[in-house]
């Protein structure tokens, strides 16, 4: 095929929206001031019971700006952010964008070792971290982050409502951390820093080819990658989200359970800012109570969640009783949605109202979206967003592209996909491949086409299991199990069968709803193993069924398959 070829996906198109978007030759720090300085007044977050306007966050972040600037930081400079959702992280953000420097988001959750390390690989300088983390995390790693030269404090409790703030450090329920000097490197409170009013900084040069963040993916194996992000494929993507979902300048209230460290939530979170829209931070996306009252005050009309984010808070009786009239979209993506799961969740919040994406960090991240208002396929996710190109490759090689209705490795191209991996040219080149004379991003992901152009995603490849030669794609298992009553998560990994070298076996994870917590768990697994034998092909059964009381999640709510295998 050529970029010529039809693609059925276009006939799918939502009236508004254009096969091809323009790219403007603007920065994201050009779409960041646009959308800071168009409704002052507008609020710009809520955070637990607190509410900042976007003329606050503009202020905020100016002056955070003018402090990089003056101390050096500019083009080719690094700031990395390890914080929660909190308002801290926007702010510090958008001032260090606007001081023309990379972000690199650090998890929270990292040890010493791992923080380290991405600190170091990235070249980050300015490091603006939770006060708890420094004190319990940081410290311990102070001589073995030399590029680092100064260390911004924030706390968890800084924007909260006074009273709340108040109580909760009599009570010690609010994490803290005492501020310690470290010789050689300035430690100092990014409140301070940022509440100092100073003159206005002149405008930075910075070019859409720069990197604006450093986002790292964490592998199955080997050290994590940095991937790097430039303003052209970042405004690219808010672009293609804009015009695609239909967000109005400043009329919408985005509510996101991603972490702003995880691109998701990062993404969704500067779309809202440069399109001056509302935002709820949700500091703890397990906390399903402070969430359905976020809901239940705000009235968001866009949320994102992971799918079991969305059965959290099914579980939660509340969320029942919510008003979701004014919710226009509900976004699902970064893992599998069980199609049991979007009629549940859905009968609930409308019909249609859940929609399916998928993106990955190397392609900032959108790559498919379903269609606003026309035909939504449950379960698939999608179709190419405007100027994306998508083609399933042979798993053997990737040299040879497979017909509709065939499993494929999904390879793609577009304005969104990443410049490469930080100071790693083999893996940039194990990833960004020649495939018809054009560089294409091998996803790693296994999906299949239909007819209409609608892209269903099978498996990761490395969760692929082969069984007496056979493929088996563990979400096909995994969306046979959820069909069985009394599952509420559920996971396929592969055991190495030591008898068979080179051959997997089938094992299936459990975790039972509360209702089912007290059945006899010999007898749930012969009528789970009866089940599958009359609903899959006998390769496909699995060979060990283990009931755990939880499945571990990431940091971002998926599944962690790493941590189960």
């Amino acid at each position: 095929m050529s970029e010529d070829d039809p693609k059925p996906w276009l006939a799918h198109y939502d009236d508004h929206v254009s096969p091809e978007i323009r790219i403007p030759e603007k920065t994201y720090v050009d779409l960041l001031e646009e959308g800071l300085t168009h409704s002052p007044e507008r609020p710009a977050l809520y955070y637990m019971g607190k509410m900042l306007t976007f003329a606050e966050l503009d202020a905020l972040s100016r002056n955070f700006a003018s402090f990089l600037n003056r101390n050096g930081y500019g083009p080719g400079d690094v700031v990395g952010i390890d914080l929660p959702n909190i308002p801290e992280y926007p702010i510090a953000l958008a001032g260090a964008l606007r001081a023309g420097c990379a972000v690199t988001g650090i998890s929270p959750l990292l040890t010493p070792k791992e923080m380290a390390y991405q600190i170091n690989d990235s070249g980050a300088g300015c490091i603006v971290i939770m006060d708890a983390l420094f004190e319990e995390r940081l410290l311990k790693i102070q001589n073995s982050i030399p590029n680092v030269k100064h260390i911004l404090l924030a706390n968890v409790g800084t924007y909260l409502p006074a009273i709340k703030r108040i109580l909760g450090n009599l009570l010690k329920k609010i994490p803290s951390g005492k501020l310690v000097p470290i010789p050689g490197k300035e430690v100092m409170l990014f409140q301070n820093i940022v509440s100092e009013p100073v003159a206005a900084s002149h405008q930075i040069k910075i070019t859409p080819e720069d990197t604006c963040l450093i986002q790292y993916t964490g592998g199955t194996t080997g050290l994590p990658k940095g991937t790097v992000l430039t303003h052209r494929n970042l405004v690219a993507n808010n672009i293609h989200a804009k015009e695609w979902t239909g967000f109005e300048i400043g009329k919408d209230i985005l509510c996101s359970g991603f972490p702003f460290f995880h691109l998701a939530g990062l993404a969704f979170g500067m779309l809202a800012l440069c399109t001056a829209n509302t935002q709820c931070l949700i500091p703890d996306p397990r906390n399903t109570k402070h969430i359905c009252k976020e809901i239940a005050s705000k009235k968001p009309t866009v949320m994102a969640y992971v799918p079991t984010l969305y059965h959290m808070l099914m579980d939660n009786p509340s969320f029942k009783t919510l008003d979701f009239s004014s919710l226009k979209i509900c976004v699902s993506g970064a893992a599998p949605f069980s199609v049991e799961g979007i009629h549940a969740i859905e009968s609930i919040i409308g019909k249609g109202k859940i929609m399916e994406v998928y993106g990955m960090t190397e392609s900032s991240p959108l790559l498919t979206m379903n269609p606003i208002h026309g035909k939504k396929k449950i379960g698939s996710v999608g179709i190419p967003i405007q100027n994306t190109m998508i083609k399933l490759v042979d798993l053997e090689g990737g040299t040879r592209e497979v017909h509709p209705g065939e499993e494929g490795e999904l390879i793609a191209r577009g304005p969104q996909i990443m410049k490469g991996y930080h100071n790693k040219p083999e893996e940039t080149g194990k990833t960004l491949k020649e495939f018809q004379n054009k560089t294409w991003l091998y996803t790693g992901d296994i999906a299949r086409m239909d007819a209409d152009g609608y892209l269903y995603i099978v498996d990761r490849s490395k969760d692929m299991l082969i069984v007496g030669g056979y493929k088996v794609f563990s979400r096909e298992v995994e969306e046979t199990l959820y069909q069985f009553p009394d599952i509420e998560f559920c996971a396929i990994v592969g055991v190495k069968d030591e008898k068979r070298p080179g051959n997997d076996i089938v094992k299936a994870v459990i975790q039972l709803t509360k209702k089912a917590g007290k059945k006899d768990v010999q007898a749930f697994k012969q009528e789970l193993t009866q089940y599958c034998r009359d609903n899959m092909a006998p390769y496909k059964v699995p060979k060990v069924i283990e009931i755990v009381d939880a499945i571990p999640l990431t940091a971002v709510g998926k599944v962690d398959k790493k941590a189960l295998r």
